[in-house]
Order: C-alpha cells, then structure tokens, then sequence
C-alpha cells in the first residue's frame, strides 16, 4: 500500500470518527464505482486526484469513449445501429486527432492507419 493509500485511509477513519459522514446525501447506499480499467493499476490514484480537481484532459476522456463504442460495435448485431456507433466512432476519432495533432503528438499508428483510410474514401 502506497503513501497516499494510506493517508486517504487515515483520513477517512478520522472522519467517521468525528461523525462528518453521517448526514452525507447517499449515506448508506452502494457507491457508484467507476471503470478505471483503461488505467493502468499504479496510475489510478493519481488519475482520480487529477479529475476529482479538474484536470483531467478532454483526451483521456476520449480515449475512454472510443474504448466504450468499440465494445458496444463488437457486441451489436443490428446493422443500422452498428453503423450510428461506427459513425460516433468515427467523430471521437477525429476529434481526438485534432487534439493530438494541436499537442504535435500523433504519433499513433492506429491513428495514422485510420487517417490513410480516411483520405482514400475521400479520393
């Protein structure tokens, strides 16, 4: 268990102490827990700082949908809502790109193949 684990621990026994969780809205009901299964096991700490602050950019949130439609692509059956998905998929593609070619930092090669395959349906 890391440093912070153990402060954020810490703190937390402090207060149920002190009785500052007892008139929380939600007390007592389950938590929603988010997916961190995109983030790799020793960043998650940070990452949930980062956001709970507000830092997290517009790109990990992308990165998290695109992995969210690709699921839900692979899963669907139904050709026309298949292509909806592909097209969702498609603009946070796109847009990701735009945010990572604005950093100078497309260096993706899935971001480069979709790009060629892109321009060959343009020409």
């Amino acid at each position: 268990m890391d440093i912070i684990w153990r402060i954020a621990e810490e703190k937390i026994r402090e207060s149920i102490k002190n009785g500052e969780f007892a008139n929380l809205p939600g007390f007592g009901k389950p938590m929603e827990l988010e997916d961190l299964s995109h983030i790799p096991e020793d960043l998650r700490i940070g990452y949930l700082m980062l956001k709970n602050a507000g830092y997290v950019s517009e790109e990990a949130d992308l990165k998290k949908e695109l992995m969210s439609i690709e699921d839900l692509i692979r899963c669907c059956e139904d050709e026309s809502e298949k292509e909806k998905l592909q097209k969702k998929l498609n603009e946070k593609l796109l847009r990701l790109h735009m945010l990572m070619k604005k950093r100078k930092s497309s260096n993706s090669v899935a971001l480069r193949d979709y790009q060629e395959r892109i321009n060959k349906k343009f020409r």
